[in-house]
């Protein structure tokens, strides 16, 4: 399996076994990293036969000055801005993710928070047999989740799991 890691985390898929597919055939990636999960496979020549994007960072529906303010609090102080962020991660758990913390860079926010989902890539990306899998969770205070459901839940096999947040745990 090959997997990609969320904004400002690294070894993190520790924490989604039970999402995983031990599986050279399977593509994974976790909030930042479903966005680029999805544009290896998009991309690739490979045969992979499942695309599982856990918690995808879904922001196409946020406002200009939303990216904006995050950014611009990103380099106020890069320490404090990834400190919040990882709370929301958390929240609705119990886990301290500081041991799976490298913080990130502007340039990995920016292109996080201004990634457009496309539909005609997860198309193709079905037509060439990949199954895709989406995990959103019903408490996730990093994206809005029904909005990602709603985009997502059309084009591949949509998973919203009530009472857990980004990290989809309790």
């Amino acid at each position: 399996m090959k997997y990609f890691n969320g904004f400002s985390l690294q070894r993190e898929e520790k924490l989604f076994t039970s999402y995983l597919i031990n599986s050279d055939y399977c593509v994974t990636g976790f909030s930042y990293g479903a966005q680029k999960a999805l544009e290896y496979v998009y991309h690739s020549k490979e045969r992979i036969d499942r695309l599982i994007l856990l918690s995808p960072a879904f922001f196409q529906t946020q406002k200009p000055s939303f990216i904006r303010t995050q950014l611009r609090y990103f380099e106020a102080g890069k320490t404090d801005y990834v400190q919040q962020f990882l709370s929301n991660v958390t929240y609705h758990s119990s886990l301290d993710l500081s041991g799976y913390l490298e913080v990130g860079t502007r340039e990995e926010l920016e292109s996080l928070l201004t990634y457009h989902w496309d539909t005609n890539k997860m198309q193709e990306i079905l037509d060439k047999g990949t199954t895709i899998e989406v995990f959103l969770g019903s408490e996730d205070k990093i994206i809005d989740a029904q909005e990602a459901f709603h985009f997502f839940s059309p084009l591949s096999t949509t998973y919203f799991i009530k009472n857990v947040g980004h990290l989809l745990s309790t």
